[in-house]
């Protein structure tokens, strides 16, 4: 099975990083997922808030159960509430439906993991997750 290294997770995590510090995000916290759903690695920066690593690791978690990243997982939720009520109790409330969990691809298109970043808005921890992917040398 292919699968996101710690050398690319890495790369994903600072660059992640480095993009929310170049854009005046709010402090992020950022989890790279392998694909079986296990952290291969994270960091929190200063002060970002108690809940985001949960928040992060949520985002991945969920666009890697349902294979697709979590920003169509908040569309979705939008139109089957209670399909996405019956999602949450069946993953113990793990999955978080918002954008900012991005799935990882490989040339060949094989899922090798996902990062997922909360800290700021929706749509700028998705910006700084789509960075880190592309600079790892990876897909989305």
């Amino acid at each position: 099975m292919s699968t996101v290294t710690l050398a690319q997770a890495s790369t994903i995590l600072d660059t992640a990083l480095k993009k929310g510090r170049e854009t005046n995000c709010a402090p992020l916290t950022v989890a790279v997922l392998d694909s079986g759903g296990h952290l291969v690695a994270f960091k929190r920066e200063d002060k970002s808030g108690l809940l985001r690593f949960d928040i992060a690791f949520g985002k991945a978690w969920g666009a890697l159960g349902m294979g697709f990243a979590s920003r169509e997982l908040a569309e979705r939720a939008q139109k089957l509430p209670a399909f996405f009520g019956a999602l949450a109790a069946v993953s113990q409330g793990r999955l978080v439906p918002a954008a900012g969990g991005v799935l990882i691809y490989d040339e060949a298109r094989n899922v090798l993991g996902a990062v997922g970043i909360s800290g700021d808005t929706s749509d700028r921890d998705e910006d700084c997750a789509l960075s880190g992917i592309k600079a790892a040398g990876l897909q989305v």
